[in-house]
Formats: C-alpha cells, sequence, structure tokens
C-alpha cells in the first residue's frame, strides 16, 4: 500500500505527467484523513470542492486511529526544534507507521528522519 501525500496530488491536479504516470503504475494507494483534509481545504471554489471529493471517493481511506495521534504528538515533541515538524506532516508519517503503508511525497526531506516510515522512491527514470 502507498499512501499519497498532498503534493501527490497536486502535481496530478497539474496535469504533471511523471507523477501521473508513477501514480497510474501503482498497484495499491490510499489517501489519509489529513490529506483528504487538507485537499478539501485548498479547494478554491464548490466545483473544485465537489471533483476533489469525487475522485478520493473510490481510494481506500488510511483513518486516525489512537495511536497514530499518539505517534504524532510524540514525534512533534521530538522533532518540532530539530526539524520543524508540523502536525499535519507528523500525522501523515504516523498514519503510514502504523498502516505499514510506504509514503509517496516530493517533500522527501520532511520526513527522511523519521524513524520506521518508509518512502516511496519511484525509478530514476519516471521522476
Amino acid at each position: 500500500m502507498i499512501l499519497l501525500d498532498t503534493n501527490i496530488f497536486i502535481e496530478i491536479y497539474r496535469y504533471n505527467a511523471a507523477i501521473i504516470s508513477i501514480v497510474d503504475s501503482m498497484p495499491e494507494i490510499a489517501v489519509c484523513d489529513v490529506v483528504r483534509a487538507e485537499l478539501f481545504y485548498g479547494a478554491r471554489n464548490k466545483h473544485e470542492l465537489q471533483e476533489i471529493s469525487a475522485d478520493l471517493e473510490g481510494l481506500p481511506v488510511l483513518s486516525l486511529l489512537p495511536q497514530i495521534s499518539e505517534m504524532a504528538v510524540n514525534l512533534v515533541k521530538t522533532y518540532c526544534l530539530s526539524h520543524k515538524l508540523e502536525f499535519a506532516d507528523a500525522l501523515i508519517a504516523a498514519t503510514a507507521i502504523v498502516h505499514n503503508a510506504e509514503l509517496f511525497t516530493l517533500n522527501k526531506k520532511d520526513f527522511a528522519y523519521i524513524p520506521n516510515l518508509q518512502l516511496f522512491s519511484p525509478p530514476l527514470a519516471q521522476v
């Protein structure tokens, strides 16, 4: 299972052919509650909100669980000063860890230092 970060969806909506090709080749993708909320928040009008909602409707959702919240708080406590880890990113990372999913993000530097988090790396020719 590969969890898509918000920036991956943004690139899809920008019609980034390389990202679309990578995502289309993935056997199993998912979204989490934080990414869904960030995408809804970023909608500029009702039409975009409806489009985003329709796009997300068929995807499996890796829901927040109590252990995800606890892990995210601990990640922020550990990394807020050294790496400026934001709570939303901590929730996304903790979701991937708890659900044993790889995280596909374009902001690897925001996550690379988090223990037990598996970052998805597409073949270089695709990026």
